[in-house]
C-alpha cells in the first residue's frame, strides 16, 4: 500500500498496472486523479480519498447565492453554498444563470429592476447542464435574503411605499427587490412572509414608469464618498449633462468643448485629465470606451473658458503620446478641423511580424526613406494586426521606395509595401484611368462639360 498527496489531473498510475477506483478516472492509457486528496494503492486498486468533500449540484437543490453579473435579460450569481450538503462546489458549477422572467411575478424592464449586485438570495436549481440554471419564483422562500443600500451601504429593510418595497433607514433611498419570505431575518416566522411585499401581478405606477423611462443610466445611483451628517452639503462628481434638472443637458459654451483623437489604447481618463489640466479648469473629461471597457481611441475635454481650450489646442494638437500623434480640435466646429503638422507621403506596409515595433520598421527602411512617423495598427486590446502606415518625407520618391523594398524579407516574412490611397499619388484601380481618377470623378467631369450621361442597356428577359 502506498500513500501520497495529489491534485486533480495528476497521473497516479498506468492502465493495466492497477484498476481505477474512487476519486480517479481513465484518460487514454493513464489513470488520473479527479480531486485533491490522498492517493492509495491497495490490492491492485488505486483510489484518491478527497481531503474535503466535493458537492455535486443536482436539479431541485436549494442554493444560497450572491449576484455578480447583471444584464438586461439575464445574469449570473455566484453559488455560495448548497443547503443540506457539505463540501466545496465544483468549479464548473460555481455560477448560476437566470433569466429576468424567473425573478418575480411582475413585468421587469431589466434585471436591475428587481436585484442588484452584491444582493444575497436563495434559489432553486432547475438545470445543471450545460450550465447551472436557477429560479427565484419557484417557492416563496426563494428570493432576496439580504440587500445593502447602493448610495450609503446600510442594510435595506422591508417597507412598502407605492411601487417600492425596500428602504434605507439612513438615507432616502427606496427601491424594489424580489424578496424571499425571510428577507432581513425573522420574516418567515410571521403569518405573512416578506414575499407578499413583492406585489405579484401588480402593474407599475407612474413613479416607477417615470424612472424606467430614463433607461439604465437614469436609474444609476451615485455611491456616497462619505457618510458625514454634520449639516454640510454633499457634492458628487458629475459628467457634463448628467442630472442637469428637468432632464435638460447643460451644454458647454461655444469653443470650450474639445475632441481629442488618435489616443493610444493605454491612455485612460485620469491620464487625459492630467495632460489637459495644465491648461485650465475642466468641467468634464472622459476617454470613450466600448462595452468591454477598452479605450476607443478618442475622448472629450470641456474647459470653463474658451481661451483655456484654445491654449490646449495650440499646445497639444499634433503632440506625440507613446509614438502616436493626437489631434485636438473644437468638438462643436464640424467644418474647421484642426490637424497636426504635415506627415508626408503615406505608405502601406503589410505582412509585418507581430513583434515588429516602430524601431524595427524604421531600421527596415534604412536609407531608402526619411521617416516622419510610423503608425502600427492594433486591435482594441492593443495587439498588433500585422500591418502599419509609414509617413515619409514629401521629398522622397514613393515609387522608388516601393520598388526597392516591396517583397524584401523582415524576420523571415516577405513584406508588402504600397502607396496608400489616402496619401501620395493615387494608383489606378478598377474603374479608374492612368491619371488616377475614379469612374465617379470621370462621370462628374463629363456632366460638367455637358456630355450626356451614358446609361447601361436594359436587360431583356
Amino acid at each position: 500500500m502506498t500513500t501520497s498527496l495529489v491534485t486533480p489531473g495528476t497521473k497516479v498510475a498506468n492502465v493495466g498496472d492497477v484498476e481505477a477506483g474512487e476519486g480517479t478516472m481513465v484518460i487514454d492509457d493513464s489513470i488520473v486523479s479527479t480531486t485533491v486528496g490522498q492517493m492509495n494503492i491497495n490490492d491492485g486498486v488505486v483510489t484518491v480519498q478527497a481531503g474535503k468533500e466535493i458537492v455535486d449540484i443536482a436539479i431541485g437543490d436549494t442554493i444560497i447565492c450572491q449576484f455578480e453579473k447583471l444584464q438586461e435579460e439575464g445574469g449570473e450569481a455566484r453559488i455560495l453554498v448548497v443547503e443540506g450538503k457539505k463540501g466545496s462546489i465544483l468549479p464548473s458549477q460555481l455560477q448560476g444563470h437566470f433569466h429576468v422572467t424567473r425573478l418575480a411575478d411582475r413585468f421587469l424592464h431589466t434585471v436591475a429592476d428587481a436585484v442588484r449586485r452584491r444582493d444575497v438570495a436563495r434559489a432553486v436549481v432547475t438545470e445543471v447542464t450545460p450550465v447551472v440554471r436557477i429560479d427565484f419564483r419557484e417557492r416563496d422562500d426563494c428570493g432576496i435574503l439580504h440587500a445593502i443600500c447602493p448610495p450609503c451601504g446600510d442594510t435595506l429593510v422591508a417597507e412598502v411605499n407605492g411601487d417600492w418595497n425596500v428602504a434605507c433607514p439612513s438615507c432616502k433611498y427606496q427601491s424594489y427587490r424580489a424578496l424571499a419570505d425571510n428577507f432581513g431575518a425573522g420574516w418567515a416566522e410571521l403569518e405573512q412572509g416578506a414575499s407578499e411585499l413583492n406585489l405579484s401581478g401588480k402593474r407599475w405606477g407612474r413613479e416607477a414608469e417615470a424612472l424606467f423611462a430614463h433607461g439604465p443610466s437614469g436609474r444609476a445611483t451615485y455611491i456616497a464618498a462619505d457618510v458625514r451628517e454634520d449639516g454640510r452639503e454633499r457634492t458628487y462628481f458629475r459628467f457634463e449633462g448628467q442630472g442637469g434638472g428637468q432632464g435638460r443637458r447643460q451644454k458647454a459654451a461655444p469653443g470650450c468643448r474639445l475632441f481629442v483623437g488618435g489616443l493610444p489604447r493605454e491612455v485612460d481618463t485620469e491620464q487625459l485629465r492630467e495632460m489637459f489640466g495644465k491648461h485650465g479648469d475642466m468641467t468634464d473629461c472622459i476617454v470613450m470606451t466600448d462595452d468591454s471597457g477598452a479605450s476607443r481611441g478618442f475622448g472629450f475635454v470641456t474647459f470653463t473658458a474658451k481661451p483655456q481650450a484654445e491654449a490646449a489646442i495650440s499646445a497639444l494638437d499634433g503632440h506625440k503620446i507613446n509614438g502616436r500623434r493626437i489631434g485636438v480640435r473644437d468638438a462643436d466646429n464640424k467644418e474647421k478641423k484642426t490637424s497636426g503638422p504635415p506627415k508626408g507621403l503615406k505608405l502601406y506596409v503589410g505582412n509585418l511580424p507581430f513583434d515588429a515595433d516602430e524601431k524595427v520598421v524604421t531600421e527596415f527602411f534604412g536609407d531608402n526613406a526619411t521617416i516622419n512617423e510610423v503608425a502600427i495598427a492594433t486591435d482594441k486590446g492593443g495587439k498588433p494586426k500585422g500591418f502599419a502606415f509609414v509617413f515619409v518625407s514629401e521629398k522622397d520618391n514613393a515609387e522608388e521606395i516601393v520598388k526597392a523594398l516591396n517583397g524584401t524579407e523582415l524576420k523571415g516574412r516577405r513584406i508588402k509595401i504600397d502607396i496608400s490611397q489616402s496619401g501620395g499619388k493615387k494608383r489606378s484601380k478598377g474603374g479608374g484611368n492612368k491619371d488616377g481618377k475614379s469612374s465617379r470623378e470621370l462621370r462628374a467631369m463629363a456632366e460638367e462639360e455637358g456630355q450626356p450621361k451614358k446609361r447601361r442597356p436594359r436587360r431583356r428577359d
